[in-house]
């Protein structure tokens, strides 16, 4: 919309009258294959009657009855559509149009509503049929593969990641926690070989799971997050069996 608002109310001017009429989704997307070649088909008002009632019906070309994705040619859109009136009902309902330059055109005030309905007919059935067939379909289908899929989205029966946590989970599982002061003695007894040890050797002496060797050591050892012996593990200087920074040998 324009930032003034202005709106073109010629058509309020003219007092133009215009239908609003309700047709069905495929006759909408059969008119929108036909734009720029001309008609899409033709409307026959008549009234019937003494009282003059009108009788609308619009015929479809035949041209734009075959719908495009149906390899079915028994099945097409139907020609026939019988108009079913309807009065406006006291309300004030208007058409607008908006073009490329965003501005805003009054086409004219609704004078009368209608439904466009598709006659009943073979055609009809068969188009309803197949329609109702393509939505009862499930989204995804599984699929036999007869022959194997080179392209980088290959399937594998398992990936590398879970592989390795299934192996760190059974290899934790066979180790079962012991009393901790049997974890201690064997921890204690280790460091009065080397000063220095990182997790995965401590874990290969006690065969104790990481976690719970972990929660132990914190109570003893100094975790070195730095330095010389980066990421290994050393006995507090008060759990220390020798002197100075570096065991001494006898």
């Amino acid at each position: 919309m324009s930032e003034k608002g202005e709106v073109d109310l010629t058509g309020a001017k003219q007092n133009t009258g215009v239908w609003l009429v309700k047709v069905p989704k495929y006759l909408s997307q059969q008119w929108a294959k036909a734009t720029g070649r001309g008609d899409v088909g033709k409307l026959r008002i008549c009234k019937k009657g003494n009282q003059g009632k009108a009788e609308v019906s619009f015929t479809l070309n035949e041209e734009l009855t075959v719908i495009d994705g149906i390899e079915d040619k028994t099945v097409s859109a139907p020609r026939d559509h019988p108009f079913t009136m309807q009065s406006v009902g006291g309300q004030t309902l208007a058409v607008f149009t908006e073009n490329s330059s965003d501005k805003i055109a009054l086409e004219g005030v609704v004078v009368q509503r209608a439904e466009c309905r598709p006659a009943v007919s073979e055609s009809y059935m068969r188009l309803k049929r197949l329609q109702i067939e393509e939505l009862a379909k499930p989204v995804r289908l599984s699929q036999q593969l007869d022959k194997a899929v080179t392209s980088n989205y290959k399937p594998v029966s398992n990936h590398t990641y879970n592989l390795e946590y299934d192996r760190k989970k059974k290899e934790e599982g066979k180790r079962a926690r012991v009393d901790k002061q049997q974890v201690l003695d064997m921890l204690f007894s280790a460091f009065e070989k080397h000063q220095y040890y990182n997790i995965k050797d401590l874990v290969d002496i006690t065969k104790q799971p990481v976690i719970y060797l972990k929660e132990i050591l914190r109570d003893i050892g100094i975790y070195n997050v730095k330095g010389t012996h980066k990421n290994t593990w050393e006995l507090k200087p008060e759990y220390r069996h020798y002197q100075g920074d570096e065991k001494t040998d006898e």
